[in-house]
């Protein structure tokens, strides 16, 4: 492992300044020498020499899988034997992954037309490398060129294995420390594995689908499946068993252990989830000829592994709401998806720490709390002691319909829950049960009422009712919850300031919800501080979140997520006030809380044709209307 240079920075950068020697080449070699290292620098004060995990060698590589992989790089330089980067970053728990950096003395020499001069260019060159690599590896490589430090140019690729796209990120950035670019890493490798999952998921619903087994219990046997493959026995045995009919007792009997380990506590809790498993052994098409076995073995390498991987990230909601396609409309069926990078941003607009105490008083198939035991756990930077605390006790769910209860019960435990506090109960008979745990933050997307049920804000009145003492609580409702100005609804908004503060409002996307064509706000209340309506509430703009949607879900195709992330974060935590983005404005409850109602137009970012486009589509509008009236007197006289 290369050990950090000791040599006075200042004096080294300022040596590159000095003439060029009349030996070019033995200057060009020391001056590339001083590019890395500035490198070598960079990467100490970025920590990479204090993690003990972090391996980073110059010009070569101890393990022999990356020896054999490059073996033949070189003869695309020209050279004999193996070819290395100038550094080659790896992290022992992290072994599919690594980091290459080629260095290049000019900065003209950064990056050529082409990207196939190898040995001249830093990109061209790290480039060739993660080409070799990416044959079983995913690779982020990076091309440094220049001699001083504000003279640098730095960028940025990634080349996930088994995919042939060149990516570039971090447009701009200097080198990160080692987390971001494994972020960096595991986001793309989401990113394309997660579609490669859902084409699976769509397929095999489709299998299902025609071996007539029902929505309901399609879910069920996919996340029981999961649940088997989460005991050790049952994953190192299943591919011994005989035939679908032996393989399935031994799921069955699996997966009720796995069930009565959970929590010894509340075994009563689980046994309606038993049940539903149990179903799935009488189901003739799932066992003949061999279909069982080739199905566990399919949701084993296709799905289990890209679980494991991509830690925290709700699989099981995304692949019940694939599964309820055959079900007319998922929602009818009680389950609207909370989108997870809407979930991760909730944990992060809570402030979600190690000792936090996370609610969801409806939680559905465990969105919320699967994205804040991610949060949290990570958060506990390996503390077993601490882990094992956050999963029995900082983790509190409640959700009263039967089928969605088991998924969540499931998702938990699939996601490492292994005590989870997941309760099969009416959020308003179990106030005091919840309050046990004292909860500090509730996190919640409440079933949509559609005027016979109960209103989106009881579930906040009853989250914040179970809160700590200036615990926070971030929920999302219609806006029609928020435009309350008579009748039960705004006495609804008069108990909760009565008791609880709006601390925030923001607008969220229009298609939020895909097809569901209700427009929703985000509602961010501090419990037990009364309203001060002389305290201003903070409003939010968040109708783009950069995602476009296409076939039939939203993506981040554009990669604009993570920056309007950092400032929707920025924007809330620190209340900051922008033009046609957010602002500060007292309110009441007779007042619309919603950033619309308050917002000021920018003008100055509206073109000439912006104008020209709107005045069209305001004549055309009107010549529509012009024409359904003239059709409608017409008919009316006709009838005359």
């Amino acid at each position: 492992m290369i050990e950090p240079i000791e040599d006075d920075f200042d004096s080294v950068v300022s040596n590159a300044a000095q003439p060029l020697r009349k030996n070019k080449r033995k200057q060009t070699q020391r001056n590339e020498g001083l590019t890395e290292q500035w490198v070598n620098h960079t990467l100490h004060d970025l920590g990479y020499f204090k993690n003990e995990t972090l391996i980073v060698e110059p010009k070569k590589s101890e393990k022999p899988q990356i020896q054999k992989l490059l073996s033949n790089a070189t003869k695309k330089l020209g050279g004999i034997g193996a070819g290395f980067p100038d550094y080659i970053i790896r992290d022992t728990r992290q072994e599919n992954i690594v980091v290459v950096i080629e260095c290049k003395a000019d900065i003209t020499k950064h990056i050529s037309e082409n990207l196939d001069h190898f040995q001249d260019y830093a990109v061209d060159g790290a480039r060739l490398y993660a080409d070799y690599l990416s044959k079983e590896l995913d690779v982020l490589y990076i091309g440094v060129s220049g001699q001083t430090e504000k003279g640098l140019r730095i960028s940025h690729y990634i080349k996930l294995h088994g995919k042939k796209e060149h990516k570039e990120i971090l447009r701009g950035c200097g080198l990160q420390d080692f987390p971001t670019y494994v972020e960096q890493l595991k986001n793309q490798r989401f990113r394309v594995d997660y579609s490669t999952l859902l084409e699976y998921i769509g397929g095999l619903n489709k299998q299902l689908h025609g071996k007539r087994i029902p929505e309901k219990q399609r879910a069920i046997l996919f996340s029981g499946i999961l649940l088997g493959l989460e005991d050790d026995t049952f994953r190192e045995t299943h591919k011994g068993h005989a035939n679908s009919a032996d393989l399935m007792d031994t799921l069955i009997t699996r997966v009720s252990k796995k069930l009565n380990d959970a929590n010894s506590n509340y075994k009563h809790k689980f046994a309606s989830l038993k049940d539903e498993f149990a179903t799935i052994q009488h189901s003739p098409a799932l066992i003949r000829d061999g279909y069982f076995k080739e199905l566990v073995q399919e949701i084993e390498e296709r799905v289990h592994s890209f679980i494991k991987y991509n830690e925290y990230h709700d699989i099981i909601s995304r692949c019940y709401i694939e599964f309820l396609k055959y079900a007319n409309d998922d929602g009818s069926l009680g389950i609207v998806l909370t989108p997870s990078h809407i979930t991760e941003l909730f944990c992060e607009l809570a402030r979600v720490s190690k000792d936090s105490v996370v609610l969801d008083n409806c939680c559905g198939t465990g969105g919320f709390l699967v994205a804040a035991m991610g949060k949290m756990i990570s958060a506990a930077q390996g503390d077993r002691k601490k882990i094992e605390h956050i999963q029995k006790s900082q983790l509190v769910g409640v959700e009263y319909q039967p089928h969605i209860f088991n998924l969540a019960v499931s998702n938990m435990i699939i996601h490492g829950d292994g005590k989870s506090n997941i309760f099969h109960e009416d959020c308003f008979k179990s106030t005091e049960l919840v309050k046990s745990f004292k909860p500090t933050i509730a996190l919640l997307n409440p079933p949509f009422n559609d005027g016979s049920g109960i209103d989106e804000l009881e579930f906040v009145e009853q989250a914040l009712s179970c809160l700590e003492p200036n615990g926070i609580a971030i929920a999302i409702v219609p806006m029609s919850c928020a435009m309350y100005e008579r009748g039960a609804g705004l006495e609804l908004k008069r108990r909760l300031l009565e008791k609880h503060s709006l601390e925030a409002s923001m607008s969220l996307p229009t298609q939020l919800f895909n097809d569901k064509g209700v427009n929703t706000c985000a509602l961010a209340f501090r419990a037990y501080l009364p309203h001060d309506p002389k305290r201003k509430t903070w409003f939010g703009y968040w109708r783009d979140d950069g995602f476009i949607k296409s076939k039939r879900k939203r993506e981040d195709s554009a990669d604009q997520w993570s920056a309007i992330r950092e400032k929707w974060i920025d924007s809330f935590h620190n209340r900051t006030c922008e033009t046609g983005f957010s602002l500060l404005q007292s309110v009441g409850a007779k007042d619309e809380w919603l950033c619309e109602a308050y917002l000021e137009t920018d003008y100055s970012t509206i073109t000439k044709e912006d104008f020209e486009r709107d005045v069209k589509r305001f004549v055309l509008y009107r010549l529509i209307l012009e024409i359904q009236g003239n059709s409608t007197d017409e008919a009316s006289n006709g009838e005359a």
